[in-house]
C-alpha cells in the first residue's frame, strides 16, 4: 500500500515536480513532461490515487491523450491506471483488508488508503488479469460485476 506522502517523495526522487493547482477544467490531475498538477481541495486519499495515475502517465503514455473519444488515447489511459493500481495496492492487500475485518467496499478502501472508485477500478484490473477468481493462502476471491466475495 502507498500513501500521498510516499508518492510525493517517490515523484521527487524521479525528478518529477508535483504541484497542487486550481484547474479550470474538471481534471483531477495532469502530467506534462516532468511536471504533474494535482487538483487542490481533494482528500489526501484521492490525491494519492490521482498522483499514482499521473506518475503512470509519466512512465507509460505519450502525448496529449485528453480526447478520450480516441481509442488509442483510451488504451493509454487504461495503461496508466493499471500502473497506478500496481503501485497502490496488490490483490493480496484485499485479502488482508478482509481479515481486519473490513466488510464493505468503503471499509476496504479506507483500510487500503484508496478511494472506493479506485478500489472498483483495481478489482476490474485484477479480474482481467487473474480471471474469474484468485486463490491466496487457502482463500479464494471471486470477482463479480459489482465487487467480489472471499471464501
Amino acid at each position: 500500500m502507498c500513501n500521498y506522502e510516499e508518492l510525493l517523495h517517490d515523484a521527487g526522487m524521479m525528478g518529477l515536480e508535483v504541484k497542487e493547482l486550481q484547474f479550470e477544467s474538471d481534471a483531477k490531475g495532469l502530467c506534462k513532461g516532468e511536471k504533474i498538477g494535482i487538483r487542490k481541495g481533494m482528500s489526501k486519499t484521492e490525491k494519492a490515487c490521482v498522483l499514482a495515475e499521473e506518475i503512470g502517465h509519466y512512465y507509460k503514455t505519450v502525448g496529449n491523450i485528453l480526447d478520450q473519444s480516441d481509442a488509442v488515447n483510451r488504451k493509454q489511459e487504461m495503461i496508466a491506471r493499471k500502473w497506478a493500481v500496481d503501485k497502490m495496492i496488490s490483490i493480496e492487500d484485499i485479502f488482508r483488508a478482509v481479515e481486519q475485518p473490513c466488510g464493505t467496499l468503503f471499509e476496504i478502501a479506507e483500510f487500503l488508503e484508496v478511494t472506493e472508485e479506485f478500489l472498483l477500478e483495481a478489482l476490474d484490473v485484477f479480474k482481467k488479469r487473474y480471471g474469474h477468481s484468485y486463490t491466496y493462502e487457502g482463500k479464494t476471491i471471486t470477482f463479480c460485476d459489482n465487487g467480489f466475495c472471499i471464501k
